[in-house]
């Protein structure tokens, strides 16, 4: 059995890729695969509804919010935000808190003005700056609540009148969230919600046109929440396949359920590195992901070595960012906690071995 630990394209249910490979050869008795069926077909619209209504139920989104399924990844959000968000003039206020952060900013740079109200690159991001301000005539506050390289986690809304944005790619339906608390929040859905080709966004209709600014259309959030969105053609085996693992979410009980398993995946795999004498995790302890566990050697000089019996043991894509190094563990929904024993039956292997 192959143990997934890899941070970017999501490990899915077992049952969710069963049943997506049956709708690739035929979908719901149709005699067409879902690669083919037309975005405007009758069938398409009933997996479009039900996968909005499944993001609105399991989110509990608020009245006056549109849910969207859009193309391009949180990197086109990037750009979209200051497009839709920011007027003439005005500026936005964004958080450091690693690579993600830092390329967003650098994205809104381009068209508006841009205030950093605090950085943890000072610690190479080990840690969630705290305490800062934010200036209230900001048009708006963005931060990015889950840093994957770094394998730290913002798990409270920093508290501010402002609207406020967050990138939520790496931890979206993996915890309780007040939607309410946010005004737009945008996901790629290769984490925790699907494949690779849909980006969730959630945004306060509020927000439509805030900018005063003519833009492209299909850069417009208002376009896309009027088209149903399909203003262009849906990513529709993504959207599917999110369908399909929304489904299982629901089944299991919600995000109330596979948050409680995901506190004790993380909370037993950290208490395994503070243990083991031969590893460190690098962020800071009040700041650590669930999401993205990140640790080190005592001796770097280890760390080929472990990789190699971790390699031997089906421990798949544990080989640490270069920006940290040493080791990372994406522990998405979707990872059993025997995955997290097979790590940590290796990580005491590896101990007994050089004792």
């Amino acid at each position: 059995m192959k143990h997934n630990f890899g941070a970017g394209p999501c490990i899915l249910p077992k049952e969710v890729f069963e049943e997506a490979s049956r709708a690739v050869i035929d979908f719901n008795g149709t005699g067409l695969s879902i690669l083919e069926i037309s975005h405007r077909s009758k069938e398409f619209e009933e997996v479009i509804a039900e996968t909005e209504s499944l993001v609105r139920e399991l989110l509990n989104v608020p009245a006056g919010y549109s849910v969207l399924f859009l193309q391009g990844g949180a990197s086109q959000q990037f750009a979209m935000v200051p497009m839709n968000l920011l007027p003439e003039g005005g500026f936005a206020s964004y958080l450091d808190t690693g690579v993600w952060a830092t390329k967003a900013a650098k994205e809104a740079k381009k068209i508006g003005q841009i205030d950093i109200v605090a950085s943890s690159s000072d610690q190479n991001y080990s840690y969630i700056p705290k305490d800062f301000a934010i200036p209230s005539d900001s048009s708006y506050f963005h931060y990015t609540s889950n840093n994957t390289i770094y394998g730290t986690e913002v798990f409270h809304k920093p508290n501010t009148s402002v609207p406020t944005v967050v990138d939520m790619s790496s931890d979206i339906l993996s915890r309780t969230i007040d939607v309410s608390e946010f005004d737009l929040i945008y996901a790629g859905a290769q984490k925790n919600m699907g494949p690779a080709g849909v980006t969730l966004v959630v945004i306060k209709d509020e927000l439509f046109g805030k900018s005063g600014k003519t833009i492209p259309t299909i850069f417009d959030y208002e376009s896309h929440a009027k088209a149903g969105s399909m203003y262009n053609t849906p990513p529709v085996f993504s959207i599917y396949v999110s369908m399909l693992n929304l489904r299982w979410l629901k089944a299991k009980g919600g995000i109330e359920v596979i948050e409680q398993e995901n506190i004790i995946k993380a909370r037993t795999l950290y208490d395994e590195i503070d243990r083991n004498p031969f590893f460190k995790g690098t962020a800071a302890v009040e700041d650590r992901s669930r999401m993205n566990v990140t640790f080190v050697m005592d001796t770097p000089e280890l760390e080929a070595e472990f990789l190699a019996l971790a390699k031997e043991r089906n421990l798949i894509g544990i080989k640490g960012h270069r920006s940290v190094g040493g080791f990372r563990a994406s522990i998405y929904n979707a990872l059993s906690i025997s995955s997290i024993n097979a790590l940590i039956d290796t990580m005491r292997e590896f101990e007994e071995r050089k004792k």
